[in-house]
């Protein structure tokens, strides 16, 4: 469905391939369909951590909002930050060992960007959230890693899984850190026209 559903309401369309993203989505109760966005990710020169989230997240929304005019797309990007340096996915195990003993025992920055468009029109906005990780040996960073669960992760962890065991304190949204700031994305789609309903608990 591309278009309105038929109470005109305007089909809601998830432009990110990334399962914990849909995962959030259902938990509030919400009908969707997936339809990751295939755009560069690369940072541009001069571009802040923040920046870059908010503009990809845009770029994502955009781009299948154009093809499918008639419904609500939400893009996200996700970015870790420690001493101004993004870390994005992990391209292997090596690597991802390498990050996390970076962000071991010290606060870094998860900024998430957030967007939903509609034709021609975009809302968007990023939220930045404080991590702090415990302090851990090379062991326990190897044996997350072992898991498999890094990585697919921007900074190679998940808070909702193993890694939540080497989160020691946040200061924000914890969905931001899970990749969808869920109160801002209410906010937006309630900007562009799409009243959020709260589903009712089976009885």
């Amino acid at each position: 469905m591309t278009g309105p559903t038929g109470d005109g309401t305007p089909a809601l369309v998830l432009a990110s391939a990334s399962p914990r993203r849909a995962q959030l989505l259902e938990m509030l109760g919400l009908s969707f369909r997936v339809r990751p966005a295939n755009i560069d990710e690369n940072l541009r020169t001069g571009e802040t951590p923040a920046g870059h989230a908010e503009r990809l997240s845009i770029e994502k929304a955009r781009a299948i909002a154009a093809v499918e005019p008639g419904s609500l797309v939400i893009g996200s990007d996700t970015v870790v930050v420690v001493e101004g340096v993004i870390l994005g996915k992990p391209a292997d195990a090596a690597e991802a060992v390498a990050m996390l003993l970076r962000l071991q025992g010290r606060e870094h920055t998860v900024a998430t960007g957030i967007a939903v468009a509609r034709g021609g029109s975009c809302w968007s906005g990023v939220e930045q959230v404080s991590v702090r990780f415990r302090v851990f040996d090379e062991e326990t960073a190897r044996g997350y890693v072992e898991t498999g669960e890094p990585m697919d992760k921007a900074g190679a962890y998940g808070i909702q899984g193993f890694g939540a065991t080497l989160v020691a304190g946040i200061t924000g949204d914890f969905f931001a850190v899970m990749g969808l700031p869920v109160a801002r994305l209410v906010t937006l789609l309630e900007a562009a026209g799409y009243r959020y309903a709260f589903a009712r608990e089976p009885r």
